[in-house]
């Protein structure tokens, strides 16, 4: 039997900055019990994280400042959607503008959340495959640097002290597995 959701009985806007932007949300769950939560609102179109394929091994991975730990971070190539974007535009875009390649093949994997509890945001994970060099102008503040690593050699990877986003780690997570042909597509 399908989970009954709650019940919302009002939500409203609570302060924002030009970032954030957050509302209560009054529940109602099925055994009666009455709670306000406060999330974080999504805005825009939504995002991409891209796992891009070198050759059938090896994902090429962005170093990039991370304001929010105040340190460089290795990860995935990701970015928000452009007005009037699909997923797999937006994802080739961002690609083109991060890693310098654009991609014949783009697949969505699946759809992931950074925190479901408290954050309405969620991240498209598409795999980028038959790469071919082509630079597009970023919004980055400096050239990001782009790394070639190895997929049988993710278990280095992921105890790496530059390398913490959960994002990215997932994202690597199910295009190894989606390659090995353990992931089943949801698409089909």
């Amino acid at each position: 039997m399908p989970p009954r959701y709650p019940i919302i009985h009002a939500t409203r806007d609570l302060d924002s900055s030009r970032f954030l932007r957050a509302e209560q949300v009054d529940l109602e769950f099925s055994n009666g019990q009455r709670r306000t939560f406060e999330r974080l609102k999504g805005h825009g179109l939504g995002a991409v994280i891209i796992v891009p394929m070198l050759d059938d091994e090896t994902v090429l991975l962005v170093r990039e400042y991370g304001a929010g730990v105040d340190r460089y971070e290795l990860g995935l190539p990701k970015g928000r959607l452009d007005k009037d974007e699909t997923v797999e535009q937006g994802a080739d875009r961002e690609l083109k503008e991060e890693v310098g390649y654009g991609a014949r093949k783009l697949k969505i994997l699946h759809n992931l959340s950074l925190s479901p509890s408290y954050m309405t945001h969620m991240a498209h994970v598409v795999l980028a495959q038959d790469l071919y060099p082509e630079r597009l102008e970023g919004d980055e503040p400096e050239p990001l640097e782009v790394v070639p690593w190895k997929l049988s050699e993710l278990h280095n990877l992921v105890s790496r002290d530059d390398v913490t986003e959960g994002r990215s780690i997932a994202a690597l997570f199910l295009a190894r597995e989606y390659l090995a042909g353990r992931l089943r597509d949801p698409h089909t």
